[in-house]
């Protein structure tokens, strides 16, 4: 094709991207219109998966604020086995956290008994530790260690602070 082209005068390569262009000019309106459909569904999408989200996050907070979810300091209290990823965990505004330092692979707690430090990967090394005396925290800092899933973002929160809901791992 390249040498047939080669052949062709200036003028009729001209006219010829000419008539290329006015035949892609209804193709190119008819695209701009099913863009234009298309980002108003998506639109409509996004409306409802955040109305969604908020409600089930207003449904969330209002769940921990009746006492239905315990929080972790009440969850490591009460529980003698299992594991950290039986739970979804919460923080008391809504926001999902996961236990531990972003980028670990599994969540862990930190206890302190005011010197030492130990981290704890599960409920029934978390059970000893509290057994033990040891509180939530590092030495100076207490609290729970919690980062964003997804994220680098981490924070160090009061343990009543991060409320624990049964998981899906855990449910069903």
């Amino acid at each position: 094709m390249q040498d047939d082209l080669s052949q062709i005068d200036a003028d009729e390569l001209e006219r010829r991207v000419s008539a290329i262009r006015e035949r892609m000019r209804p193709i190119e309106d008819d695209l701009a219109r099913l863009r234009a459909e298309r980002d108003v569904l998506l639109t409509e999408v996004r409306r409802r998966r955040r109305l969604e989200e908020r409600t089930t996050r207003a449904d969330l907070k209002a769940a921990m604020r009746d006492g239905s979810f315990p929080t972790v300091g009440e969850l490591v209290a009460g529980t003698e086995s299992g594991s950290f990823d039986d739970y979804d965990y919460n923080l008391k505004t809504g926001g999902q956290v996961r236990l531990g330092f972003p980028g670990s692979r599994a969540q862990s707690l930190a206890f302190t008994d005011g010197v030492k430090l130990a981290q704890a990967g599960d409920f029934a090394q978390a059970a000893r530790l509290y057994a033990a005396g040891w509180e939530l925290g590092s030495p100076g800092r207490p609290g729970v260690r919690v980062h964003f899933p997804g994220t680098r973002q981490e924070r160090l929160v009061p343990a009543d602070e991060v409320y624990a809901r049964p998981g899906e791992r855990f449910s069903g």
